[in-house]
């Protein structure tokens, strides 16, 4: 029967209810399901054995570039990517051509998701006009088109007051907050890490403090306002303290790190590859192990991947004037793995938490449970698959990865949504 799926012999694992056990999962009519409703005939098995058995992942940080940039990535591009990853949705930054700042910007988002996207598409919009940090986007008007939250991301609001403003304007609007934490007047035109490596290669370092300042100033206007922030794409081991101090004085902060700022460091700039750039930079070694703390003690939330896919002729440049960025929707899962399960810092299930429970929680989304009745959007996990990353083979239009011809372990094999298969390997 068409939609009728047992996936058989896996181990699940769903955070959401602390389960952790070998056994078959059922799916019906897009749901999971009671195998009691339907007659062991009309399931289609599905192997699992060997494989962990999923909530879907979701992914709070991505660029699918549309409206605008279709030649770096579509939404259609970057969904059949996600879905690749192990993601059943992604939350899409407003950084795009017109900025999605007005409500018919985002209703074209929504319906080009519906029309052409493999996984769900959640969009956000702009805190500023235009993104330019002077004047509040219509706020209101955005979340009645659907946002689920609100960010000038790529960008920062520079003006202490405003941020103020909207801050409490996202109070009353009961949405929160993402941020990308940046005080230009301290990185201005930096292109890396401020340190030994900056020194040693000749490029503008780009101070940590850039990063910090802003986190600390909008933990305080969070904390005045009662608006919800999350701090996007950590990279420094002050802002990880600035963040747990936050928490312990019970201010509503949550926060995120990539798989590249788990994974390297500013020492993998040594050859001036294109492909180690992006903002925020990578940072020390003494960041690295901050941020791997941070993610295992809870005071980082989640993981997410700040895809940001860039043409190869923009990358083929002197490491100056190449752009900020670098992919990641299809490298995430293992690459987080590699830093974090194999390294015994976290286990499969917890991994699987931040990378899944949890970013549905922070923005209230569905998803993040396989628990009878939820949506069916899973996805089916090999954790001994080895595989080399090859970015020639990516679904992304992207080929902008710093993890080109590494050996990695652990590839999602199926993933569902809503009881569909959108992708199988």
């Amino acid at each position: 029967m068409s939609g009728f799926y047992r996936l058989a012999g896996g181990r699940i694992v769903d955070p959401s209810c602390g389960r952790d056990e070998i056994g078959d999962l059922f799916v019906a009519a897009g749901r999971i399901a009671d195998p009691a409703s339907l007659p062991q005939e009309s399931w289609e098995r599905i192997d699992a054995s060997g494989c962990i058995v999923a909530p879907g992942l979701i992914d709070l940080h991505v660029h699918l570039r549309e409206p605008g940039d279709p030649q770096k990535e579509t939404i259609a591009s970057g969904t059949r990517a996600a879905a690749a990853g192990g993601f059943t949705a992604v939350v899409a930054m407003p950084n795009t051509r017109p900025p999605a700042d007005q409500p018919n910007t985002i209703g074209w988002i929504r319906e080009r998701a519906k029309e052409q996207g493999a996984v769900r598409v959640y969009p956000t919009g702009c805190l500023s006009e235009g993104r330019k940090g002077e004047k509040l986007a219509p706020l209101g008007s955005l979340r009645a088109a659907g946002v689920v939250a609100f960010t000038d991301d790529g960008g920062c609001i520079q003006d202490a007051g405003l941020m103020r403003r909207v801050m409490e304007y996202a109070a009353m609007l009961g949405l929160p907050i993402l941020e990308h934490c940046e005080e230009t007047s301290v990185s201005g035109g930096g292109t890396m890490h401020e340190g030994y490596w900056s020194t040693v290669l000749g490029l503008r370092g780009w101070p940590s403090l850039a990063e910090e300042l802003i986190v600390s100033r909008d933990i305080l206007l969070a904390e005045l306002t009662g608006a919800r922030l999350h701090c996007q794409h950590l990279s420094t081991a002050g802002s990880v303290r600035l963040v747990r101090e936050a928490k312990r004085r019970g201010v509503a902060v949550s926060a995120e790190v990539t798989p590249h700022h788990l994974a390297l460091t500013d020492g993998a700039l040594v050859d001036y590859d294109t492909n180690f750039k992006m903002n925020p930079p990578l940072g020390s070694e003494a960041d690295r192990e901050a941020l791997l703390e941070g993610i295992a003690d809870g005071t980082i939330d989640l993981i997410a991947s700040d895809h940001a896919p860039h043409c190869s002729f923009e990358k083929e440049v002197e490491f100056d004037r190449a752009p900020f960025g670098v992919v990641g929707l299809e490298t995430m899962l293992a690459v987080s793995a590699d830093a974090l399960v194999k390294t015994k810092i976290l286990d499969w299930p917890a991994l699987i938490q931040r990378l899944s429970t949890v970013p549905a929680r922070i923005l209230g989304l569905p998803g993040g449970t396989l628990t009878a009745g939820a949506p069916a959007d899973l996805v089916v996990i090999d954790p001994n698959l080895e595989w080399i990353v090859d970015p020639q083979a990516f679904l992304s239009r992207g080929r902008n990865s710093p993890f080109a011809g590494w050996e990695l372990r652990g590839r999602a094999i199926l993933t569902m949504v809503e009881g569909k298969i959108v992708w199988r390997l």
